[in-house]
């Protein structure tokens, strides 16, 4: 089985977890068997392995969140990247073509699109099995699965299938209605649309063709940024006549406010924090080294990160985005394909952050040209390297680089370590980068 999972989105409604490089994905708030905590996309990839262990999972992602991916999923994980958003259409036909010329896969074989975030369980995955066995032994260019909605939402497009079977052709597509609209379809027979699909490699790379002048996969990322924005379902779904839907009734919960992710919260209080007995449905995230205390709170989410605080009734939060996106402030956290890293210290002509590279791993090797930086090993040991010189480093040595010289560290073992980065107009865009054969 093929499946493509699309990874995309901001996340502004899950603010101040979420942010242009830190999507809802990626927040770790599922506690596992082991006590720790998972984000939804290793939960999502850890159940699709449960289902079907020979699966080939390819996450198509923009390029902001690669190392994110890799952080969370290891470094071989198969990632279709995109060079920019160009919403689902190019998103989907440069995966397809990705898995033909890159991963080599025959044209004929089928491939399943799913969303990385939904909170579900393992049936789900069987279901999307179940997809991909129909789109291969089917006669339906598309096989949709619908979920069997649980009341009148606003939120979801509506499929309206033939019949009330289980498998059904499907006689309409109705998108996002009003509550009592929704009340119409949902008498009629009406599913969720929750994104997933089945189809053959050569069915949408055939729809592709006839929209898109490209010769194969390298001709398609080099002409991406030119593409047209469109949605899948605007470009082929509302096109094709041979349609099928798989209805689903198991557990679906899209996470996409921070009402419904606290609904799928095991606990209460993720972090430092305490809610004393007064309190009524309320949750606490807490990524900072600081207590929180909630006492009288009814209906309530409070969240703390390096980006922002959040004190919202439950219902209202899911009105954050215009909010959130009047706030200019620079990124805070984000994690890397190494590790991690925390800003501490914002200065005119300075910044401070917390870095932590995970073991075997190191950062590019760089340089800058307008910043100088001081590394202080906290913790863990490691080789500095600069300008081609190598350096054993432990906790309490430190290590200055100078405007222009390449340098780099590796991690033998968990390391963090303070960065003070000093110069005017410091840029995550002032970098470049170059090989290195000594790691």
């Amino acid at each position: 089985m093929n499946i493509v999972l699309l990874s995309g989105g901001s996340g502004k409604r899950l603010w101040p977890l979420s942010n242009d490089v830190r999507s809802k994905q990626f927040i770790k708030i599922f506690k596992t068997d082991n006590g720790d905590y998972q984000s939804m996309v290793q939960r999502v990839y850890g159940q699709i392995k449960a289902v079907d262990s020979d699966s080939t999972v390819t996450i198509a992602t923009s390029k902001s969140q690669v190392s994110a991916i890799k952080n969370q999923l290891g470094q071989d994980v198969d990632i279709c990247v995109e060079p920019c958003r160009r919403d689902t259409f190019p998103a989907i036909a440069l995966a397809a073509a990705y898995l033909k010329d890159v991963k080599k896969i025959p044209e004929d074989d089928t491939a399943v699109i799913c969303p990385v975030d939904p909170f579900v369980e393992e049936e789900y995955f069987k279901c999307v099995k179940e997809l991909d066995r129909l789109a291969k032994e089917g006669e339906a260019n598309l096989v949709l699965m619908g979920i069997d909605p649980t009341y009148p939402s606003e939120k979801y497009g509506y499929i309206i299938p033939e019949t009330k079977g289980e498998l059904s052709k499907v006689s309409e597509f109705k998108e996002k209605p009003d509550v009592k609209t929704a009340e119409e379809y949902i008498k009629r027979g009406g599913l969720w649309n929750g994104g997933v699909f089945a189809f053959k490699i050569k069915y949408v790379l055939d729809r592709a063709h006839e929209l898109i002048d490209f010769t194969d996969y390298g001709d398609l990322y080099m002409k991406y940024e030119s593409l047209t924005k469109i949605s899948f379902d605007y470009a082929v779904v509302e096109k094709e006549k041979d349609i099928s839907v798989l209805r689903f009734a198991g557990q679906w919960k899209d996470m996409g406010t921070w009402n419904t992710l606290t609904e799928a919260m095991e606990e209460s209080v993720i972090g430092k924090g305490t809610i004393n007995d007064e309190c009524k449905d309320v949750h606490v995230i807490n990524e900072l080294p600081v207590p929180v205390l909630c006492m009288g709170l009814k209906n309530a989410v409070v969240c703390a990160s390096a980006d922002g605080i959040l004190v919202s009734d439950k219902e209202q939060s899911s009105y954050i985005k215009p909010f959130v996106d009047k706030i200019d402030q620079q990124i805070m956290f984000a994690e890397k394909s190494w590790g991690n890293y925390l800003v501490l210290d914002v200065g005119e002509d300075s910044m401070t952050l917390k870095v932590t590279l995970n073991p075997g791993h190191s950062m590019n090797y760089h340089s800058h040209e307008k910043r100088k930086e001081i590394w202080t090993v906290t913790s863990g040991i490691g080789r500095a390297v600069v300008d081609g010189v190598v350096r054993l480093v432990k906790a309490g040595d430190v290590v200055t680089m100078p405007i222009g010289c390449k340098h780099t560290i590796i991690a033998d073992t968990r390391l963090t370590l303070t960065e003070v980065q000093i110069g005017k107009d410091i840029s995550v865009d002032d970098k470049i980068k170059y090989d290195i054969d000594m790691i």
